[in-house]
């Protein structure tokens, strides 16, 4: 909620910005920094930008950990040469407070959030599962947490990797009336828990030989690109659910060979792709 909330903020941020300082969206790749609100609120246009000397800016950026003397100096030249978007006070003084606002609740949610990312931290690190889940392909310090929690602790909650894939909206919905039947996305479901997996299973692939191999292969059977996730993310769980059961962290090589034993066209396709890389 914290997260999403920080989103909307920068949002709205962004979107005001752009009608009378876009110039400092462009000093700052990211807008959702500590750095990025101290900026607007010490400068909150243009001009006030260009009043300060050269020093103070560079000042400004050395007390806020912004370490690199190019991306300091490449800054003040922009702020330098900058041309003001607009001068009509009825566009800009009502942004400005609007920017004002918008930065001040920015800047208390942001610690807030970094509370909750320690203390997820710290528990994530003294779970006993904790291994089992960091070791998961592209699971990193976000997504393992959250798969833990969406598997959770009790192993007799679900009978089998079918009651997860129902209970999570990743399996799909058949339904049949007469001679006709259609699959459909699961409507009742929790949303937070299907989106952790979708979101994971799409990072395997830049992690996990078999999961682009497989990705692509859903493709070329014409499936779209979110199709395709979703079933990757399908058959996911239903290798992680059984690491979950043996308490036995996931390992690639294992299961490649396992799948080379079986002649999978997973592995003619993932020779394949890495034929054509």
């Amino acid at each position: 909620m914290l997260v999403a909330e920080k989103v909307r903020l920068t949002n709205r941020i962004i979107a005001a910005l752009k009608g009378y300082y876009p110039q400092v969206l462009a000093w700052f790749e990211d807008k959702d920094t500590q750095v990025f609100c101290a900026f607007l609120s010490r400068y909150p246009s243009l001009k006030a930008a260009q009043a300060a000397p050269k020093a103070e800016l560079e000042q400004f950026f050395r007390t806020h950990h912004v370490v690199q003397a190019k991306t300091i100096d490449r800054r003040c030249e922009q702020i330098e040469h900058g041309v003001v978007l607009t001068e009509d006070a009825g566009i800009v003084e009502p942004l400005q407070l609007l920017v004002a606002a918008l930065i001040a609740q920015l800047q208390v949610l942001l610690p807030s959030i970094a509370t909750f990312d320690a203390k997820i931290e710290e528990l994530f690190e003294s779970h006993p599962d904790a291994e089992l889940f960091a070791a998961l392909p592209g699971a990193g310090p976000q997504l393992a947490p959250r798969l833990l929690v969406a598997f959770g602790e009790e192993r007799t909650r679900f009978a089998s990797a079918q009651d997860l894939l129902r209970y999570s909206g990743i399996a799909p919905v058949k339904e049949s009336s007469g001679q006709k039947s259609w699959v459909h996305w699961r409507w009742s479901c929790p949303k937070f828990l299907r989106q952790t997996f979708v979101e994971w299973a799409l990072q395997t692939r830049k992690h996990s030989f078999w999961a682009e191999a497989f990705y692509q292969t859903q493709r070329q059977k014409g499936k779209t690109h979110q199709g395709a996730i979703r079933a990757l993310a399908f058959k996911w769980i239903r290798i992680v659910f059984r690491c979950w059961q043996d308490q036995v962290p996931y390992d690639e090589v294992k299961y490649l060979m396992a799948l080379r034993r079986k002649g999978s066209p997973l592995v003619q396709n993932l020779a394949l792709i890495e034929e054509t890389k």
